[in-house]
């Protein structure tokens, strides 16, 4: 359906997945998505797109995000994306607007529920986010147990999304029928990503028992996931203190946790991170971790 040399797509991570690395994963053969996190703006989606011109690319939007600025759908369907992806929503509409423009749509789901419901509205492509996944998203099931419920009971191509870092990993979810693989994490660490070298670095010193999945973050914010809607991040100094304890995050806490972002402290600070973490192992570019992933 997306005509890829390999069957990867890097996942659209807010304030990480900028145009530069979706630009370096397309010339890698798959395809590159630009990520518009809790905070996107159209303003912000334009300073990316000059990096993707000529190539296929994708563009990935938070619905509820989508409905609090609506010009940020229209600003993503005029820059003619291969691929639309909106997640984290009941309201499909996007998805006729996104064929009018010619863009093929995808969107996660986490349970079978959700996938039959997305296919009804006309979704091309579905993202299987099991729990191990990197970042926000409902954790219901394990990667494997998700595929096994969706590709037995749907007709679209699905994309596995979750935990996915290596050859190995790539290789077992093609095996159990995926069309491809939503990869966060792995690239995350890329030179081309919007991460600092600070991050990358503590990404690469993780292993998978330095996440959690938490609200913290997104209470200290005030942005409007819902509750049953976590991210998995590294854990850290915030973490041990707040998650599960979110009602004690008062405005001191919060302007601490700005400080701490600014200052790329990330002992307060949160990183995103799936639990393939651990191999993540180097800070190169995104055609090598393509080569590493299909072991070419």
């Amino acid at each position: 359906m997306l005509d890829l040399a390999v069957p990867i797509l890097n996942a659209p991570m807010g304030g990480v997945a900028g145009g530069k690395l979706a630009a370096a994963v397309s010339r890698a053969g798959g395809l590159g998505m630009i990520g518009m996190g809790s905070s996107a703006t159209s303003s912000a989606l334009g300073r990316e797109l000059p990096h993707v011109r000529g190539l296929p690319f994708g563009i990935g939007l938070i619905g509820w995000r989508v409905r609090d600025e609506p010009r940020l759908l229209h600003a993503a369907l005029e820059a003619e994306p291969t691929l639309l992806s909106v997640s984290f929503g009941d309201d499909f509409s996007w998805v006729d607007a996104a064929h009018d423009a010619h863009a093929l749509t995808a969107t996660q789901v986490a349970d079978l529920g959700q996938a039959r419901r997305a296919e009804d509205a006309g979704v091309d492509v579905l993202v299987a986010r099991g729990a191990e996944g990197g970042g926000h998203g409902q954790p219901r099931f394990p990667l494997e147990e998700l595929l096994a419920q969706i590709l037995d009971h749907t007709a679209a191509p699905v994309l596995a999304a979750g935990g996915i870092a290596s050859a190995h990993a790539l290789s077992r979810v093609l095996d159990a029928g995926a069309a491809g693989a939503w990869i966060g994490t792995a690239f995350a660490v890329c030179t081309e990503s919007l991460l600092t070298d600070a991050a990358r670095a503590q990404l690469i010193a993780a292993h998978a028992a330095d996440t959690i999945t938490t609200r913290a973050f997104d209470v200290a914010f005030g942005y409007p996931w819902p509750a049953d809607t976590p991210e998995r991040v590294l854990r850290n100094s915030f973490t041990d203190r707040y998650d599960g304890r979110e009602s004690e995050i008062d405005a001191e806490t919060t302007a601490d946790l700005h400080t701490a972002i600014a200052r790329d402290d990330y002992r307060l600070a949160p990183i995103n991170a799936g639990q393939g973490v651990g191999d993540v192992t180097a800070s190169v570019d995104a055609r090598t971790v393509v080569a590493r992933l299909t072991n070419s």
